[in-house]
């Protein structure tokens, strides 16, 4: 039985995309490497018969149509879609500028849309696929200074969660991926923009978390790597996740995020409780 698989990948210039599409390469897949940059895309990925590069920006739904095109004509089908490609807009709330956050929301919410609903035509008349989405340990929980990217990570899981009984009936399983802090270029200068300062009352506490963001830049715990093998391991069973938590640092996230929504229930229950009509 042939368990070759086409994997297509956005976002994969840098970073975490990179090491997925080498590792899908690594293990005999065909891989379609998608960024707005053809040219760091391939000398990224290097070439080979079984990869495709395509210029892709996430956020131009006629970007996410013609890679999709190009996919198919090269290798006939798509199997895997990884939606990737990210970028970090940091800064509190007051401080981040309409458009920062509407960009955010654009490249890690309306960009995996645009991208999925180029694929699932494909998928659906196949009768099979897996889209998976890169979320983040802040798509669990809200994190100060994270207000732009938690918004578009907890959208994106909500969209997620809507899609799988969606798809579900044509044979396509979805996955969403919490990972915790990788090392992998999603905090230099290139994949992070920070906002201006310019409300004195943040300034104390801006000035810890940028000191904190810039110390864990290339010092982060987990191995891309290691994600990259878990994310073929998970892509290759008959029925799988629909959430992989990826670091023991988000599943620390997710395990207090669990224990404060029961203490929360817990707390206010019977008044919860007592919202019915009376008879």
């Amino acid at each position: 039985m042939d368990t070759t698989k086409v994997w297509f990948i956005t976002g994969a210039g840098r970073g975490m995309g990179t090491n997925i599409a080498k590792a899908a390469l690594n293990a005999g897949h065909k891989v379609v490497a998608t960024g707005r940059n053809p040219d760091a895309v391939a000398k990224a990925i290097g070439e080979s018969e079984n990869v495709l590069v395509v210029q892709l920006d996430v956020t131009r739904p006629a970007d996410a149509q013609s890679a999709v095109k190009a996919a198919i004509d090269r290798f006939g089908t798509i199997d895997v879609l990884v939606n990737n490609a990210a970028h970090f807009y940091g800064g509190f709330f007051e401080e981040l500028i309409p458009d920062q956050i509407e960009r955010q929301l654009q490249v890690a919410l309306i960009g995996p849309m645009n991208v999925t609903r180029a694929v699932l035509p494909v998928m659906r008349k196949q009768r099979s696929g897996h889209i998976i989405s890169i979320s983040s340990g802040a798509g669990i929980s809200g994190f100060e200074f994270n207000s732009a990217y938690c918004a578009s990570k907890f959208a994106l899981e909500g969209w997620m969660e809507s899609l799988a009984p969606e798809a579900a009936p044509f044979g396509i399983h979805t996955t969403i991926v919490n990972p915790g802090f990788f090392r992998t270029e999603f905090l230099t200068e290139t994949s992070s923009t920070y906002a201006e300062p310019s409300i004195e009352d943040y300034a104390d506490r801006r000035v810890g978390y940028m000191e904190f963001f810039y110390k864990q830049n290339g010092q982060q715990s987990g191995d891309p790597n290691k994600l990259a093998k878990a994310l073929l391991l998970i892509a290759s069973e008959a029925e799988p996740p629909r959430r992989f938590i990826a670091g023991a640092d988000a599943v620390s996230i997710a395990e207090q995020k669990i224990a404060d929504l029961q203490a929360q229930i817990n707390a206010y229950r019977d008044l919860s409780t007592s919202m019915a009509y009376e008879d």
